[in-house]
């Protein structure tokens, strides 16, 4: 959905966002063992062995998304695009079994798979039942936005798109998402919006608004590098791959919210800007800007990007925060 432009503001309580102005070299390409080849790292079951059901469940999702992030990295620099998992709870062992991780992705791997088998070790020694589809208590309450709770953006799309309202009520607190019913002033779009806790969206199946997928990691740390696939709210324009880095982080009132940010730059490159006729030209074309997150939730506080391709350009912020009746 293409929605406008406008003169940048900053987040409030004096948070700036800082535009980059440089490209970051490429990763190099390399492989050495398969997955399947790395030994777990052992790590002691007794570590768990005080945690509730609830919260060994939280961590071996943690541990599945993390092992899946190493992954998509690899795939990620070889170019082979041949990954294609899900998020959360819907990641499995088994689809990274073509990766070949190296040097230090082959030990954040054994670590991972070390802390997952020791995981399971302690769920399959307890009385756990299995695990609902419904966040917990204790993470709901964690959250700086509840279940209802309607946040509200301006929106702007391209370099003259005029200001548009959208709006996302949390309509689902899941064990490993969020979901948001979606509307564009005041309209409410047929697809909902779904987010893992991190922040990244599922873009299978969403509203038709831009969406990023493997960018954002849980735990963002001041200086951490990051990089993920943008994907254009048309979903006939080709996805581009950006990096970021996290460049600052605290915590911050936005929207009368009391939020822990971190702000990301973002760079990389976006498919050609379309030719006048409509069609999606060959190549690529520059892309740069920055987004804000907060590091609980995931939710988004600001995005702007720039690009040439239009359908990758705009800026959104959040107004308010209506809160849910209770």
């Amino acid at each position: 959905m293409q929605i406008g432009s406008g003169v940048p503001r900053g987040l409030a309580g004096g948070l700036a966002a800082v535009l980059v102005a440089a490209l970051v070299a490429a990763l190099v390409a390399g492989c050495a063992s398969r997955s399947d080849d790395v030994a777990p790292r052992p790590t002691d079951p007794s570590t768990y062995t005080a945690w509730g059901c609830d919260r060994l469940f939280d961590e071996i999702d943690t541990v599945q998304q993390r092992a899946a992030d190493v992954a998509y990295a690899v795939d990620s620099r070889a170019g082979n695009n041949m990954i294609a998992l899900g998020l959360g709870v819907t990641v499995f062992w088994p689809a990274l079994l073509a990766m070949r991780p190296d040097g230090l992705e082959a030990e954040q791997l054994a670590e991972l798979k070390g802390r997952y088998e020791a995981l399971r070790l302690v769920v399959a020694r307890r009385p756990c039942a299995a695990p609902t589809d419904a966040m917990g208590a204790q993470r709901q309450a964690a959250l700086p936005v509840a279940l209802g709770d309607r946040l509200v953006y301006e929106e702007r799309s391209g370099p003259n798109g005029a200001a548009h309202l959208l709006g996302m009520q949390v309509t689902a607190l899941r064990r490993d998402q969020i979901e948001f019913q979606v509307d564009v002033d005041g309209q409410a779009l047929p697809a909902s919006w779904r987010q893992d806790l991190s922040g990244n969206s599922v873009l299978e199946s969403r509203a038709p608004l831009i969406g990023w997928r493997r960018l954002l990691k849980p735990d963002l740390a001041l200086g951490q590098v990051l990089y993920g696939e943008l994907a254009a709210a048309d979903e006939s324009v080709p996805s581009a791959r950006v990096r970021g880095q996290v460049v600052a982080t605290g915590p911050q009132t936005v929207a009368g919210r009391s939020f822990d940010v971190a702000v990301i730059e973002l760079f990389g490159e976006s498919p050609a800007a379309r030719s006048g006729s409509g069609d999606i030209g060959h190549g690529s074309t520059r892309l740069d800007g920055v987004m804000a997150v907060d590091r609980r939730s995931g939710v988004l506080l600001r995005l702007e990007m720039r690009s040439a391709n239009t359908d990758f350009a705009l800026r959104r912020r959040l107004l308010r925060v209506e809160t849910a009746p209770r």
